[in-house]
């Protein structure tokens, strides 16, 4: 196994472990239990490798019409939502998303797009790559690194060359399939969560290639892990490993998520597989209203009993057995 190289003049790297030809049985055993992301090569990803081009997909689906993301830059921002929702017939989508220029646009001529597939009903229904795109389903053979009843969603991607996505966490492990294209993820711990000022799941630091600094000194601290992800590779990303995908080149994936804890674990009403578990969130709101209650107190006390509550949290949840 070989790990990634920074490029020159970036920021030093942490090693991104790349394994090759991995069966079942060495992923469970060799790679799962370490809890980081990997690179692995050489998997048979079926014929999906060689027929996912902008024609054949095309045909394969047709006019079906999609709700697809589009931006008039390459980064997506999620506080400003400097992006709208459009649908288009499918076969219109794919070509434009596989354009530099459009004739055609909604905002400009080198507007991005981005799909996400989504269940036919998103409030109720999950991603099903055998459902929402059936013709499509046979040429991609998932690797089976988990039992069928852990199965959640198979999410169909495609993005135009440079889109970006923000820095976000998943609730669920989850092997990125890249079918087509090229990939850049930068992957951050979720220890470093502290550094990365969440909004949500998500990090409010929007460029993580040239950071400011001075609004957010503490993404400094984190520690950036990074991945260029070829076509033919799948990236193994563990619950709540942040990462950040750019596109580097027009290019298909498929996601893959499954349940690593007990399904009782997990938000019922969950049909993205990013809602935070139940028990997470009923602490949450525990939480606010301690801290709710901590209002009532003068500033000193206030500061005093909130620095002991943190003390409590750290001595009974920080857990030593991972980076």
């Amino acid at each position: 196994m070989a790990a990634e190289e920074a490029e020159p003049g970036s920021q030093p790297l942490a090693p991104l472990a790349r394994y090759a030809g991995v069966t079942r049985e060495r992923f469970l055993q060799e790679i799962y239990p370490l809890r980081k992301p990997a690179v692995l090569e050489g998997i048979d990803l079926g014929p999906c490798t060689a027929k996912w081009t902008v024609d054949y997909l095309s045909q394969a689906v047709g006019d079906k019409e999609v709700k697809v993301h589009v931006s008039p830059v390459p980064q997506m921002d999620f506080l400003s939502k400097n992006f709208v929702y459009r649908t288009l017939p499918f076969d219109v989508f794919v070509k434009r998303a596989a354009e530099a220029k459009h004739a055609e646009y909604f905002i400009s001529e080198d507007e991005k797009y981005y799909l996400r597939s989504l269940g036919e009903d998103p409030r109720k229904d999950i991603a099903d790559l055998r459902k929402q795109f059936p013709l499509l389903a046979d040429d991609v053979w998932i690797p089976e690194y988990f039992e069928k009843e852990q199965l959640f969603s198979t999410v169909f991607r495609i993005s135009s060359a440079g889109m970006q996505l923000w820095t976000h966490y998943d609730v669920m492990d989850n092997v990125l399939i890249q079918v087509t294209g090229k990939k850049r993820v930068v992957l951050y711990s979720p220890r470093d969560a502290p550094y990365l000022y969440l909004s949500g799941t998500k990090s409010e630091v929007l460029d993580v290639n040239r950071p400011d600094l001075k609004r957010y000194p503490l993404f400094a601290k984190a520690r950036r892990y990074e991945a260029v992800l070829k076509a033919g590779e799948v990236l193994f990303i563990p619950a709540l490993w942040f990462h950040n995908v750019t596109s580097e080149e027009f290019g298909v994936g498929v996601n893959v998520f499954w349940k690593h804890l007990p399904a009782e674990c997990y938000d019922k009403t969950d049909t993205y597989g990013n809602k935070d578990l139940a028990a997470a969130s009923r602490a949450a709101q525990i939480l606010d209203r301690a801290l709710k209650t901590l209002e009532e107190l003068p500033e000193e006390y206030k500061d005093f009993y909130g620095r002991r509550m943190a003390l409590r949290i750290q001595e009974k949840t920080y857990s030593t057995n991972y980076e």
